[in-house]
């Protein structure tokens, strides 16, 4: 059986994924399962996943930076009012997934972001209706058991809701990486040292 937790050299466990590079560490630690209420944050995660599509992650973290340059900080509204020379622009830049598709996918996305602002008063607050009730959910999660979740029905059905509502690149399993980022779910390993830490701050979230 392979190993679903891995001790560092620094003493921390970790999920195994997160041993491999030094930006992956600090990604696990700091960021990933953390729940947040923050909109710019959870639009930058829903595009971030969908440039990673058919890349590795680690690929998409190395860049992130360039990203957040490119996409102004993933601000909402002034990625909504991009235009075509923005395009252009952006597939000119070598810091970035050129990817025409994607590019046009995030500025088309961010306006109906802002329809989703509108109507339920924050982003977070529509991605958080897809929070899966805890019955459904592992009572130990393994490496082995986190396999069984590329995709869940609420990924599914948030995947289905947002392309009614005309987003792009954001299927159900990206949309399910998307949870697992944002806390909506926490798939940190059993026994990992930050599983408890995502979920004292989930359950403290809503006080």
């Amino acid at each position: 059986m392979k190993k679903s937790i891995i001790k560092g050299s620094d003493g921390v466990v970790r999920c195994w994924w997160a041993a491999s590079t030094e930006a992956y560490s600090a990604y696990h630690d700091d960021e990933w399962g953390r729940p947040t209420r923050d909109d710019r944050w959870i639009f930058e995660k829903l595009c971030l996943e969908g440039f990673q599509a058919g890349l590795s992650w680690l690929t998409i973290l190395n860049k992130r930076e360039n990203f957040r340059s490119a996409f102004a900080n993933f601000d909402i509204d002034k990625v909504s009012r991009y235009n075509s020379r923005s395009v252009t622009r952006l597939l000119k830049d070598a810091g970035i997934v050129r990817h025409r598709g994607k590019i046009e996918s995030t500025i088309n996305n961010a306006k109906r972001a802002r329809e989703l602002q509108e109507e339920f008063g924050t982003l977070a607050a529509y991605v958080w209706q897809f929070e899966p009730p805890a019955k459904s959910r592992p009572k130990t999660l393994t490496r082995d058991s986190l396999t069984k979740l590329a995709k869940t029905p609420e990924s599914t059905q948030l995947s289905k809701d947002l392309k009614k509502r005309g987003w792009s690149f954001v299927g159900p399993t990206t949309m399910y990486a998307f949870m697992q980022a944002a806390g909506i779910v926490n798939d940190h390993m059993s026994g990992c040292s930050a599983q408890k830490l995502c979920k004292a701050e989930r359950k403290a979230f809503n006080e």
